[in-house]
């Protein structure tokens, strides 16, 4: 998670950061939102392609992905599409609404559940502090 802090760090204005993991904690690939070059570019998608491109015979079952903050429906869609067993993240949905900031109001962990072809664990709640300091920091910024 703290590599993945430092990654969100590089873009102060959206920082979702994340990195992808085997078992070992060896990072296989690393992403950062770049939303303004794509809507589609959050953090999470950036790293499974990332992921995908460098090493796209890595058993992902065993994986763990690492995110500052919760992952949005479509990025929680882009994990499971991955088959990525693991979600590890910082801030949670509750704290970007509180920070009034854009989010889909679905749990990541509810997007998991109906998956009809498997699904991912989520730890939540990990370095949260540094993390929702992230974010905290950008609303900051553009108050």
């Amino acid at each position: 998670m703290r590599r993945a802090i430092e990654i969100a760090r590089h873009n102060p204005e959206a920082p979702f950061g994340c990195v992808i993991a085997d078992e070992n904690g060896d990072v296989l690939a690393e992403g950062l939102n770049d939303a303004e070059r794509s809507p589609i570019l959050h953090g999470e998608t950036a790293a499974i392609m990332a992921l995908i491109e460098a090493k796209p015979d890595v058993n992902r079952s065993r994986l763990v992905l690492y995110t500052t903050a919760e992952p949005c429906p479509m990025c929680a869609g882009a994990i499971l599409w991955s088959g990525i067993s693991r979600v590890v993240l910082g801030s949670t949905i509750e704290t970007l609404k509180k920070l009034s900031l854009p989010h889909i109001d679905l749990p990541c962990e509810e997007i998991s559940r109906r998956c009809s072809f498997g699904g991912f664990e989520v730890i939540r709640g990990v370095l949260d502090a540094e993390c929702d300091a992230l974010f905290e920091a950008m609303v900051r910024r553009v108050q």
